[in-house]
């Protein structure tokens, strides 16, 4: 078998090396009426050519527009993270793997099915923030009309908004990053910066979503704390509790139609 895979690895190598060179042997052969026996027109694959090369800059401008690429290039790497603490992601993900653990499951469903739900929840909500931010940024911008600047102020508006209205009813967390950074309070939304924002909604949406998976969490407990006390009333201790209460969780949870009523509630919280 070794002998026979040496042979046909050596087979292919030979071939593909005979096809290379036929190829730039046509492509190097004097074209019909030139003095020669052309064969036809034969087309090659254009390979680009890629030169990196490494100089001294040749003026400030130069030096900015590399910093300026660097630094996209770490946005662009660090763009799934922002869409985590950014938009509605975090909240939902956080309250999809709270309903798992309440149901006492493990590997139904699984996490990437809960991740997928969780994007899929979040565009819809993002929608109308990620269309304003296309309509009043990127065709302006495609257009002409905005600079880069122009592009990061009105890309950044519609996303503020959006976190800093999750905020409105409490704004402790503002206040708490602007006292923690020496900054005076805040009269207005525009007086509060983008470092200082995404921290607090962040920090807001972690509490909203263990809340919320707090409620989630009462009514299947006091099914644990029956079946358990059931249990031990008839002296089956050596029999977990979770053996026989997740059949009945999961009922609960059909009957009253419990991802629909998970999902109304989700995308009602940030209305």
């Amino acid at each position: 078998m070794s002998r026979r895979l040496a042979k046909t690895v050596v087979l292919v190598l030979f071939f593909g090396l005979a096809a290379v060179t036929g190829v730039y042997a046509q492509a190097d052969a004097p074209a019909p009426g030139e003095g020669g026996q052309g064969l036809g027109e034969v087309q090659t694959l254009p390979i680009p050519f890629v030169d990196l090369t490494l100089r001294e800059q040749g003026s400030n401008q130069e030096t900015a527009l590399s910093i300026q690429l660097l630094l996209l290039l770490t946005i662009i790497s660090l763009s799934p993270t922002l869409i985590v603490l950014m938009t509605s992601f975090l909240r939902i993900a956080i309250v999809l793997d709270f309903v798992k653990r309440a149901l006492s499951l493990q590997q139904v469903p699984p996490n990437s099915v809960l991740m997928g739900i969780a994007l899929f929840l979040t565009l819809f909500i993002m929608f109308p923030t990620f269309n304003e931010v296309y309509e009043e940024a990127f065709v302006p911008f495609s257009e002409g009309e905005l600079d880069t600047r122009g592009l990061y102020d009105n890309a950044a508006a519609p996303i503020r908004y959006f976190m800093y209205r999750q905020m409105s009813d409490n704004t402790e967390n503002i206040t708490l990053f602007m006292n923690l950074t020496g900054l005076a309070k805040p009269e207005t939304f525009a007086d509060v910066p983008t470092y200082v924002l995404v921290p607090a909604f962040v920090l807001h949406e972690l509490t909203v979503a263990f809340r919320i998976g707090i409620y989630l969490y009462v009514p299947f407990i006091i099914i644990d704390m029956v079946v358990a006390s059931v249990l031990m009333s008839m002296g089956m201790i050596m029999l977990p509790p979770v053996m026989i209460s997740m059949p009945f969780k999961l009922i609960l949870f059909v009957l009253v139609d419990g991802w629909t009523l998970l999902v109304r509630q989700i995308v009602m919280s940030f209305s």
